[in-house]
């Protein structure tokens, strides 16, 4: 199926919001028993005329959200979403308007949706947050209006105590607002030759570092197996049981194995790792760090 272009996509736009906007209002009485059809009966004609009723709603919310760059038939949709929702969980037998109910809903649904949306970062994850968020523009606005080069640590505070969050809430989520996801991919100046991504360095070992550390790692295996020959065969079970295993041995258990004291097996074992020491350090340099004394 063919995709529509962005004039197909405002022509549907428009016809839904004109065909919204001529759905006839209803009375409280009639509202209450199209509510009652659904909620008792589930009559879909029923649900059908509240619904389209009330998506003037929507398109009215989605009007409040345009400035956070997302497109128009996307949030009307999602509206559309939070409006089913609510006609699911209205209780008619309450003393208040269907339309009151139902923009709670459309309104949360549209936040979420401008959350999930409007970056690749997620943003707004507590409830503080996402009242900052939605709020932010507003009270600079009127709390730091003309200040140029960011908000002044006053504006920063008076948000912060308005919306009870903290002045580095406030200072992150400005920072994150002023500035737009650009991406990776982007060029760089009016050839376009470059991108950002070709000034990312790369953390990872090149190939060559690669089969260098392969290699050290089994140069520096053979030379310890070397060195565990040349010990003693209760010297050698110390070492492997206490020093090349994630649980080593305690001085008692091993004490035990062997039939003498686990003061004998520290004297068996310290003499065990100065062998391996120096014979380690007639191969390559290796740090005293990894002979120190459990």
């Amino acid at each position: 199926m063919a995709h529509l272009d962005d004039t197909d996509t405002q022509r549907a736009n428009a016809s839904f919001i004109r065909t919204a906007m001529r759905a006839p209002i209803l009375s409280r009485d009639h509202e209450a028993e199209l509510a009652r059809q659904w909620r008792d009966h589930r009559d879909e004609r029923a649900l059908h005329e509240l619904v389209t009723a009330y998506t003037r709603l929507v398109v009215s919310m989605a009007g409040r959200f345009r400035h956070y760059g997302l497109p128009t038939g996307d949030l009307i949709q999602e509206g559309n979403v939070g409006l089913m929702q609510a006609a699911e969980r209205f209780d008619c037998t309450r003393e208040v308007r269907f339309s009151t109910y139902a923009a709670w809903w459309i309104r949360s649904a549209m936040q979420d949706f401008v959350l999930r949306n409007w970056s690749i970062v997620r943003t707004g994850t507590t409830a503080a947050q996402k009242s900052l968020f939605f709020n932010l523009r507003r009270l600079r606005a009127r709390i730091a209006e003309g200040e140029q080069n960011g908000m002044s640590p006053e504006s920063s505070q008076r948000i912060a105590e308005t919306l009870k969050v903290s002045v580095a809430d406030v200072q992150t989520m400005e920072m994150r607002l002023s500035a737009a996801d650009q991406s990776l991919s982007a060029p760089l100046g009016d050839k376009g030759e470059e991108s950002w991504q070709d000034f990312l360095s790369d953390p990872r070992p090149d190939p060559e570092q690669v089969v260098i550390g392969m290699r050290d790692a089994a140069s520096r295996s053979r030379w310890l197996a070397e060195a565990l020959d040349a010990l003693s065969p209760r010297e050698r079970r110390i070492i492997c049981e206490r020093r090349l295993v994630d649980e080593g041995a305690t001085l008692e258990d091993l004490g035990r194995a062997l039939g003498v004291s686990k003061e004998r097996v520290r004297q068996l074992e310290n003499r065990a790792l100065n062998k391996l020491r120096t014979a380690m350090r007639a191969r390559v340099a290796v740090p005293d760090e990894l002979f120190v004394e459990a």
